[in-house]
């Protein structure tokens, strides 16, 4: 059996971070993956998607340069193995780089194979049987597959494996109205596929308020993707021109040649013997964990997608952040003081932060609300892009901010002025006051704030 400082099972966004505190701490630390180092975000989430995402921007705008007065010689194509050899590059760069690193630390040993508790401080990996007084698990999440009637008599793809496919769909059916379904829906229109998008719910994006799912349905479908809500009966079966989904009530069934399964994450954590550990988890498989990430076994923490208290790459990093800051530098910070944004990687971007008009009138509170069309922001009109909204929502008596969203040109990126006054307990009347930089996306939050109604 062999004995280290700490073992780190997966090696997510947060798991090498971690590694490296220990190793730069002088203390020994096993970190083990079974499959890819770096997790999610590098191999089929946010490296890949985003650098296909940027393909596509780029045959977009191709397709649009006469209203700029470029004038190309061609239609425009797409090359598409061309394309997935650029994301593939993306990713085994990073991929590559995150091996170098965890091989570059002296007191760091990174083992491949399943690791399994045989206890609360023993691991089996495969036949080799390791132990050390603190377990870290940043084993992540995968895309989750309903039983939906049919689905084992059809292909379909996941975003693991569609972010390998070196062809573009004739026409491609997505399962799924939300973030991960919604970015390739647009992504592969955009690459010549006829698009449709089936959600079960009554609108796109349901965590939005109803003014945003509007306006991204509005968006996608002017591209001529083709958007079904209230599907309240999902039915796959073959057919001789590929795969027939019946979305329910007495609607024909809609055929297309790939389907995408975009509904949700499950985490993975039903094959790590946590049973023999002990350690508990709720009722969707993800493990409990306290405000400071520490399992109900002492000595185990559980970080990133696996905990259930994050979705999102910054999530999971930030778990690092909490639990080093805690471990090594005798702090004492806790999940529940972040703020977390995220976006959605359409284009224009929604970039959100903090409550919702939705969220924010469910607390009981008087708030104020501010909208601004992309239309009247002058970055976006000398850019040629032009949709989407800004929205603005803080408390009416104490002039909290509560949250913003812009969907629009640029919004993933000047969202982040919101979040850094939030962060800094600023109000909404310092954010009136500011002199932002023109002409820029941020610049229009003040007129955002004060058109602001109960």
């Amino acid at each position: 059996m062999k004995a280290f400082d700490a073992i780190i099972i997966g090696a997510g966004q947060a798991g090498p971070s971690l590694a490296g505190r220990f190793n730069d701490a002088g203390k020994s630390v096993a970190i083990i993956e079974r499959k890819h180092v770096g997790g999610t975000c590098v191999n089929t989430g946010c490296k890949p998607t985003k650098t296909l995402v940027a393909s596509a921007y780029a045959a977009h705008l191709a397709r649009r340069g006469a209203e700029y007065g470029v004038v190309l010689d061609s239609k425009v194509a797409i090359d598409m193995p061309t394309v997935m050899r650029r994301s593939h590059k993306v990713t085994l760069d990073s991929r590559h780089g995150n091996e170098s690193w965890l091989g570059s630390m002296a007191n760091c040993t990174l083992m491949r194979g399943h690791a399994r508790f045989e206890s609360p401080n023993t691991v089996r990996v495969d036949d080799e049987l390791l132990t050390a007084p603190q377990i870290f698990l940043n084993v992540g999440g995968r895309a989750a597959i309903p039983d939906f009637p049919g689905i084992d008599d059809v292909p379909y793809m996941t975003n693991s494996d569609i972010v390998m496919l070196d062809r573009v769909p004739k026409h491609l059916i997505i399962i799924g109205g939300s973030y991960i379904g919604l970015e390739f829906a647009q992504m592969y229109r955009r690459f010549g596929a006829e698009v449709t998008v089936i959600e079960k719910g009554p609108r796109l994006v349901a965590r939005e308020d109803e003014d945003i799912s509007e306006a991204i349905s509005g968006i996608l479908e002017a591209e001529g993707i083709a958007i079904h809500t209230n599907a309240d009966d999902i039915r796959f079966r073959k057919h001789e021109d590929g795969i027939a989904v019946k979305t329910g009530g007495d609607g024909g069934d809609i055929i297309g040649s790939d389907v995408l399964i975009a509904v949700g994450r499950r985490p993975n954590t039903d094959d790590l013997g946590l049973d023999r550990a002990g350690v508990e988890r709720d009722a969707r498989g993800y493990i409990k964990v306290d405000d400071r990430l520490a399992t109900n076994v002492e000595g185990i923490w559980a970080l990133g997608d696996c905990n259930g208290r994050g979705a999102f790459t910054h999530t999971a990093y930030n778990d690092f952040e909490i639990v080093a800051a805690n471990l090594f530098d005798g702090e004492d910070r806790k999940v529940s003081d972040r703020r977390v944004g995220y976006a959605l990687y359409i284009d224009p971007p929604l970039g959100r932060i903090g409550m919702s008009e939705t969220e924010a009138k469910k607390t009981g509170r008087k708030v104020l609300v501010g909208h601004q069309s992309m239309a009247r922001v002058g970055r976006a009109v000398e850019k040629g892009e032009t949709q989407g909204l800004m929205k603005f929502i803080a408390d009416a008596e104490t002039k909290e901010i509560l949250g913003a969203a812009i969907l629009g040109t640029g919004g993933d990126e000047s969202i982040h002025g919101i979040l850094d006054m939030m962060n800094a307990g600023a109000t909404y009347d310092q954010l009136r006051w500011a002199v932002p930089i023109h002409p820029t996306v941020s610049e229009f939050w003040p007129t955002v704030v004060l058109s602001m109604k109960e």
